[in-house]
């Protein structure tokens, strides 16, 4: 087994181009490594290719379009990790839509393991309530107080 060395440009390249194709609708299912993981809140943790396309076709299922705003984003690199932070925004199949800073979903962030020029692990972190409805267990989502979002 050949490890090849990669430089923190390669790295933020791939974790760049995993949000892109995502955004185009494109395959991203190369980018991985066939033993690779991604947890996705609310879904859990899939590990290997098969279970990562079973967890976005799950996820395909419910997201009609999304855009991630990459061009502010926050990008941490340390050895092999790559966290990336920024806002999305898009539209649910139901045609719900939201937008980082309008409601209260698209902000999250992913930490990613690249080595090999593969992503070996990415873990997301956002609320996967898009459409916001999940309000009757948090008395502050009703609240009229500017900023909010």
């Amino acid at each position: 087994m050949e490890i090849r060395t990669m430089t923190d440009e390669q790295r933020k390249a791939i974790a760049l181009e995993y949000f892109k194709r995502m955004d185009r609708g494109d395959n991203i299912f190369d980018l991985f490594d066939d033993n690779a993981e991604v947890y996705f809140p609310k879904w859990g943790i899939a590990r290997g290719k098969r279970e990562i396309e079973r967890l976005f076709s799950d996820l395909m299922e419910i997201l009609a379009e999304i855009s991630h705003d990459i061009s502010y984003a926050n990008f941490i690199q340390q050895g092999d990790l790559v966290v990336v932070e920024a806002t999305s925004s898009g539209k649910l199949k139901n045609g719900a839509a939201w937008r980082a800073g309008t409601t209260h979903a698209g902000r999250w962030c992913d930490v990613f393991e690249i080595r090999d020029f593969k992503i070996q692990r990415c873990h997301v972190y956002l609320d996967p309530d898009y459409a916001g409805a999940d309000t009757a267990r948090y008395p502050w989502i009703n609240t009229d107080a500017p900023n909010r979002y």
